[in-house]
């Protein structure tokens, strides 16, 4: 199977619960309405939404093991996202995360900070450079250090465009990107709770040649490159299900305008009708966008 994007990043396994009610309160009882183990993060939900899209996906980055690599196999059996190139570590259960959610809000739980301990055993591989130089673009999360140094660096020298999500603006990964996708996460970090919206934009812009969308929610998308004024959009209005897994359609989306050639305005609208479908159901992974439905949604 060629290979039409390659990305590199958080691929894991998701335990979600939708409650039947409102959210957890303390010392109430809540009713769990559904509950699921399926793929999850950033690049394992855009691998599922990109397939759905018919594009052939190769991801590698956290390392599966005997919880995680089952789950992967079995999902994934039917669709054109290549799994070769993820280690499987049989001394490991794979990374997993714990997701409650109800309506608007969500509460993730997991153990992702240990990853980062002193001492700890590395749980991600270095990319494979034969898999960047097959690939037309690529996708990069921004979490593993010297793995994603290496898989930024692979993209330039074989001049790959990759989308990246939350970088900071005076990062490698940031400046060369061909789009950063910056969510509200990253604008309320330290690096930039103090500054206005009109100042993160130029700080963002002004550091690469790439597209730079900033994300709010429900609230208007901030795009713009170097030079330019900002511009805004209304994202697509839905009744949500979950949110669950909307940043990294977002992501999947983009990649996908970039994958295709579209215009900037084009890929900001595209992404955001991919996520609003998304956060329309759940679980996302069992129905993921199609692109009739995103081509209905654009029609709108």
């Amino acid at each position: 199977m060629s290979c039409e994007v390659y990305m590199h990043g958080q691929v894991l396994g998701t335990h979600s619960f939708l409650l039947k009610g409102e959210f957890l309160q303390p010392d109430e009882y809540s009713e769990i309405k559904a509950k699921y183990f399926l793929p999850g993060g950033e690049t394992g939900t855009a691998a599922t939404v990109l397939a759905s899209l018919g594009v052939n996906v190769k991801i590698d980055g956290t390392h599966i093991g005997t919880e995680v690599a089952p789950l992967l196999k079995e999902f994934y059996k039917d669709k054109s996202v290549d799994l070769s190139s993820l280690y499987f570590d049989p001394d490991y259960e794979g990374l997993m995360d714990y997701v409650v959610i109800s309506g608007l809000v969500r509460s993730p739980m997991g153990v992702f900070q240990s990853l980062y301990e002193p001492g700890a055993k590395r749980r991600w591989s270095m990319p494979k450079e034969e898999d960047i130089a097959e690939c037309t673009v690529a996708g990069i999360d921004p979490y593993f250090i010297e793995a994603t140094q290496a898989t930024v660096e692979l993209c330039v020298k074989h001049k790959k465009p990759y989308v990246t999500i939350d970088s900071r603006h005076d990062s490698y990964i940031h400046q060369n990107c061909a789009i950063n996708v910056v969510s509200k996460e990253c604008t309320g970090s330290p690096e930039y709770k103090d500054k206005s919206i009109e100042e993160i934009y130029k700080l963002l812009t002004d550091t690469t040649n790439g597209l730079v969308i900033i994300t709010n929610g429900s609230k208007d998308m901030i795009y713009g490159r170097k030079g330019q004024p900002m511009k805004k959009m209304k994202p697509f209005t839905v009744e949500v299900k979950s949110t669950l897994g909307a940043g990294d359609t977002y992501k999947a989306g983009c990649i996908y305008g970039l994958l295709h050639g579209m215009t900037d305005d084009e890929i900001v609208r595209f992404a955001s009708a991919c996520s609003a479908i998304a956060i329309s159901r759940f679980p996302l992974p069992l129905n993921p966008p199609t692109m009739e439905e995103i081509k209905a949604m654009l029609d709108k």
